[in-house]
């Protein structure tokens, strides 16, 4: 072939390597998947058959199974038919196996039997990371993303979209049997085909408006008045884009600001965070196990009782607060124009005057004194404060917890970015490994295992590239 560059004759003999250490060098990242997995105590961490029965057919031991996934994880094969076929071509799983090929049904089977047990194993890593004292710094970025569920959204039905489906069938039979009334009069006008589809169609949409109510009565003794007919625990949820929405999960995940190593995860199927920060700022604290912690999260975490759950924990807190508040842009003063005296229990409004105490009213569980003064009906600039009789001001018991988290805000003018630039590049470096249909199991236990699996690839990677191989291994035996 001239000057190019020549393959080999296929059918030239050829030895291969002599062992299957052979197969892979010394810095492939399979080594510390292999490392990582021998020093687990996996009858400990309860996977099913870490201990052999005496009687029957062998079984393949658990560490074989759990480094497939985690290879497959790691490179981006969640499948376990796909992973049944790398395992009997791909050198680095024949070399982690030592030539096992377990069936598709195996693993499958084992990670659905062992989602606890695996939960644990991405924990022990988190451990592990810790015990390298890579979390020195305390803080983390918090912050949720929808996550697509195997549940299509036309198989999921809140009240309004069953109230829609349920108009639009009952529209379509209306019209399909004003056409069959066409055809009565007119006979020639319409093809007896033609009627005969038209019935057929009738028929099924009759059955299908049969199926919504029944689908009605489920959903009404739903707790949140959803259904989901393939995922029972996906739900629907609203996205950033106007009008969009996704049928899915809600993934919680904490990262540390420094290695960008995820620290902790929860996936839960409630569609908004405002409840998230407190559950995952202990689950954080724990994890890192030092006393001080702080905390970045976005708007949607702002939450006056889940900020003081924190401030009890010893966790600092930097959540910018929503303006909720349409006063300005009615061309009103807002709250952020009064000036609270704590030394008075007082306000100091625009004007000058004082607002002072009067009551104190119980409004979504939470005790608020409200506060207003005497000169409003008379003040010049009423009209540009209020159109009522005078300018109340609510304060909520534990204001001033929130007063000091806006002061740390203030003292740490980059939060935000260091917050977006932590955490929302994991997501995206997970939902891209994850490809566009998101999660292949159905239900929260599986689903969360199968998160588990995808946290612990993600930060093994961020570990290799920190580390390297050797060095990673090394410290893992020591």
């Amino acid at each position: 072939m001239g000057r190019f560059i020549e393959g080999e004759d296929r059918t030239q003999s050829a030895l291969l390597p002599e062992c299957l250490d052979d197969y892979v060098g010394e810095d492939n990242p399979v080594r510390a998947i292999d490392a990582f997995v021998d020093q687990l105590d996996l009858k400990q961490l309860e996977f099913a058959r870490a201990e052999p029965k005496a009687t029957g057919r062998p079984a393949y031991h658990p560490a074989t199974l759990l480094k497939i996934y985690i290879y497959g994880y790691l490179n981006r094969i969640q499948s376990s038919r796909r992973l049944e076929r790398e395992a009997q071509r791909n050198l680095e799983l024949i070399w982690l196996t030592g030539r096992l090929t377990p069936d598709f049904k195996t693993i499958a089977d084992f990670r659905k039997d062992n989602g606890s047990a695996i939960q644990r194993v991405c924990r022990e890593f988190v451990l592990l990371c810790r015990n390298f004292d890579l979390f020195s710094e305390a803080m983390v970025a918090i912050d949720g993303s929808k996550f697509k569920a195997v549940n299509n959204r036309d198989k999921n039905f809140t009240e309004r979209k069953l109230q829609a489906r349920q108009e639009q069938l009952e529209e379509s039979i209306g019209r399909y049997l004003a056409e069959l009334d066409r055809a009565d009069r007119q006979p020639s006008a319409v093809s007896e085909d033609r009627v005969s589809r038209l019935k057929e169609r009738i028929a099924g949409m009759k059955v299908q408006i049969e199926q919504l109510k029944e689908i009605g009565v489920k959903m009404q003794a739903a707790p949140d008045h959803q259904v989901s007919l393939t995922d029972p625990d996906a739900r629907s949820m609203a996205t950033s884009g106007r009008g969009t929405g996704t049928v899915g999960y809600n993934v919680q995940v904490a990262v540390d600001t420094k290695h960008h190593l995820m620290v902790a995860h929860e996936v839960t199927n409630v569609g908004h965070d405002r409840t998230q920060l407190a559950p995952m700022s202990k689950l954080t604290k724990e994890t890192i196990g030092q006393e001080g912690l702080t905390v970045l999260a976005d708007r949607g975490y702002f939450s006056g009782e889940q900020i003081k759950t924190c401030e009890d924990q010893g966790i600092e807190t930097l959540v910018p607060k929503p303006l909720t508040s349409n006063n300005k842009a009615a061309g009103l003063f807002d709250k952020r124009d009064f000036t609270y005296i704590a030394e008075q229990d007082e306000y100091r409004c625009p004007a000058g005057e004082r607002a002072i105490y009067r009551c104190t009213v119980i409004e979504n569980g939470l005790k608020l004194h409200k506060y207003w003064s005497s000169a409003c009906p008379k003040c010049q600039i009423k009209a540009q404060c209020t159109t009522g009789v005078n300018r109340r001001i609510a304060r909520w018991e534990h204001e001033h917890i929130l007063e000091r988290m806006q002061e740390r805000l203030e003292r740490t003018p980059d939060a935000s970015r260091i917050r977006r630039r932590t955490v929302e590049h994991v997501f995206g470096t997970l939902k891209a490994w994850m490809g566009s249909t998101h999660f292949l199991t159905k239900t929260l236990s599986r689903v969360s295992t199968e998160m588990s699996l995808h946290v612990l690839a993600y930060n093994l990677k961020r570990m290799l590239k920190i580390f390297g191989v050797q060095p990673l291994m090394r410290a893992m035996a020591g």
